[in-house]
C-alpha cells in the first residue's frame, strides 16, 4: 500500500511539473527575446512546412548594422565555423564543434543546396540544405523537400535594421512530428534543448559581433 500510494503521489508530482512546463516556462522559451511583431511575422522559409506542429521564434538586439552580423550566420555549421553555443555539451553529443574565432574568408559563400552539417559525416546526425540565402537579409536552412514545401524542418535567421548600428537578428524554427510520440518528446525534451542552446547561439554571435566590431573601431582610431 505505501509503494502504491508512492507511486501515485509521484505521478501527481511529475504531472504537475510537466503541466506547469507547458502552461508557463514553454511560451515563454519559445518565443525568449522577441517582441510581439517578431514572434507572429511571417519569415522566409514558412511556407516549406506549412502543417508545422513545432515553431520557436527567439531575437537578440546587435549593436552592428547587419553587414557586420552576415559573416557569422553564413560560416555556420559542423566542419566550418561551429554554432557559437556550448561546445563542450555539443562534444558530449558528439557533434565535433570546433567554434570559430573569427570571420573565415573561405567560409563566406553559401549557394541553394549547399549542405550545413549539425554533425561530422557518416555520424547519422541530421543535415540541413541551404533554401535560401539573401546576403545580409536571411538565411533559410532546411531538411529535405523544401523545393515542393513539404519539407519536416527549417532553421531560419533574419537580420533587421532597427536602427544606425543595431540589428534585430531573429531565428525561428518550424518543424513537423510525424507520431503522437514524436511530438511529447520534442515538447518534453528536445525544445528545452534547443531553447538553451539557440539562446546561447543568439548570445555567442552578438559577443563576437560587437567585440570585433570594437576591436575594429580602436584599431581605426590609433
Amino acid at each position: 500500500m505505501g509503494i502504491e500510494r508512492l507511486s501515485r503521489a509521484l505521478g501527481i508530482a511529475g504531472a504537475t511539473l510537466a503541466g506547469s512546463y507547458l502552461l508557463a516556462l514553454r511560451p515563454w522559451h519559445r518565443r525568449w527575446g522577441t517582441t510581439d511583431d517578431e514572434a507572429s511575422e511571417t519569415l522566409p522559409g514558412d511556407d516549406f512546412v506549412d502543417d508545422a506542429d513545432w515553431q520557436s521564434t527567439r531575437a537578440i538586439t546587435i549593436a552592428a548594422p547587419a553587414r557586420a552580423v552576415w559573416p557569422w550566420l553564413v560560416q555556420m555549421g559542423q566542419g566550418r565555423s561551429g554554432f557559437y553555443s556550448y561546445e563542450r555539451l555539443e562534444s558530449l553529443f558528439g557533434l565535433q564543434i570546433d567554434t570559430a574565432g573569427g570571420n573565415h574568408a573561405n567560409q563566406q559563400q553559401l549557394d541553394i543546396g549547399d549542405e550545413v552539417r549539425l554533425g561530422p559525416r557518416g555520424s547519422g546526425l541530421p543535415s540541413f540544405h541551404v533554401a535560401v540565402v539573401n546576403p545580409g537579409e536571411s538565411l533559410v536552412l532546411s531538411a529535405p523537400g523544401w523545393e515542393t514545401g513539404e519539407s519536416d524542418a527549417t532553421w531560419t535567421f533574419a537580420l533587421h535594421e532597427v536602427a544606425p548600428g543595431a540589428t534585430r537578428l531573429v531565428i525561428r524554427f518550424r518543424g513537423r512530428s510525424e507520431t503522437l510520440y514524436g511530438r511529447v518528446m520534442n515538447r518534453l525534451v528536445t525544445e528545452p534543448i534547443q531553447f538553451l542552446m539557440e539562446r546561447k547561439m543568439l548570445k555567442g554571435i552578438r559577443t563576437r559581433v560587437e567585440r570585433g566590431r570594437s576591436a575594429a573601431m580602436n584599431g581605426r582610431y590609433r
